[in-house]
């Protein structure tokens, strides 16, 4: 009888494993909404700037909205919202464009629309003023907004290098967009491969599943996304002209091997904005927010605390933040 119960226990975990594999995609709600759970979110959509906006949202407290980069999701924050959730309310939305939220081919995805969209989440979520920190495009689009609408920000935070900056030194990507290359989209396996070793000094551990669903949804997308990569291109070096105006509390968090953008660009940041706190950390890439999570977290969390005074997630007769409907 044992043995019996040993086969068969051994027979459907080898389907499972080949499951796993096979179907990948039978496995891939249940992860995320396992990890969404321990960091105790949920996700929800609303619709704002003509779009259905899918974002994950929880904890109490002052809130954190968490802006991705280009080509990137709401899910990538995840583990690093773990440690904030005990006492931040957090956001952190697919933006128009990328991920669920969906996009129209007729509209244009560059920095100034980008900016207006964001403005219009806030509002259909009764947000009034809160904490921004986004990575990369993210980090880009929180200045800009910052810069715009400065009642509205409590603070900003570049949680990785932002675009925009012209780092002394080239890196890696800016060579090979010298060269006429976009290393962002990719069309083969292998493209993606390669940009995954571009992006991650340190690549986390991404379970099948999630890989693969990253992947086939990149190469899906290559033609659209090389038409947002066009446009965003045309801003290379936004924030060179605009970086010294920002007047937010500002933290810097810029990765010591990110070969996307040059970690040189963090020390003109500490000289362009020498009220920032500017902190390079070693070993990691540009996604610092997924290659050490918990480390990152805990010293943006240092920093909210360290400029906490009271409640900024709405002003006085601000309509309570509206969660949408359950995505």
């Amino acid at each position: 009888m044992k043995k019996r119960l040993a086969a068969a226990l051994a027979a459907l975990l080898l389907a499972l494993a080949g499951a796993w594999y096979a179907l990948p995609q039978l496995f891939l709600a249940p992860l995320l909404a396992a990890n969404r759970s321990l960091s105790g979110l949920a996700e929800h959509t609303v619709a704002a700037a003509g779009h259905d906006i899918h974002y994950l949202a929880g904890g109490e407290g002052e809130t954190v909205v968490l802006l991705h980069g280009i080509f990137a999701e709401k899910d990538h924050w995840v583990d690093f919202a773990r440690p904030l959730t005990g006492s931040w309310r957090v956001i952190a939305p697919d933006l128009p464009g990328f991920g669920e939220s969906g996009r129209n081919e007729s509209e244009v995805y560059d920095y100034p629309a980008q900016v207006q969209r964001l403005r219009a989440l806030l509002d259909a979520l009764g947000l009034e003023r809160v904490h921004l920190a986004g990575n990369s495009m993210g980090g880009t689009l929180a200045v800009l907004f910052a810069q715009q609408y400065p009642q509205r920000v409590a603070s900003v935070a570049l949680i990785g290098s932002p675009h925009g900056i012209r780092s002394p030194h080239p890196s890696a990507m800016d060579r090979m967009i010298d060269a006429g290359q976009a290393p962002l989209v990719v069309r083969t396996p292998q493209q993606f491969e390669a940009m995954l070793d571009l992006v991650f000094a340190r690549r986390p551990f991404l379970p099948w599943p999630v890989l693969q669903a990253s992947r086939a949804a990149a190469l899906a997308q290559a033609e659209s996304n090389q038409r947002i990569w066009n446009q965003q291109l045309a801003h290379r070096h936004l924030l060179d002209a605009r970086v010294d105006t920002l007047r937010a509390r500002t933290l810097v968090l810029w990765g010591g091997a990110d070969q996307v953008f040059d970690v040189s660009g963090a020390e003109l940041l500490r000289r362009r904005l020498p009220s920032a706190d500017v902190q390079v950390l070693p070993g990691l890439g540009h996604l610092p927010m997924m290659e050490a999570p918990r480390e990152t977290a805990l010293a943006y969390e240092r920093f909210l605390r360290a400029g906490s005074a009271g409640p900024t997630s709405a002003a006085p007769g601000a309509r309570a933040p509206r969660p949408g409907r359950m995505g």
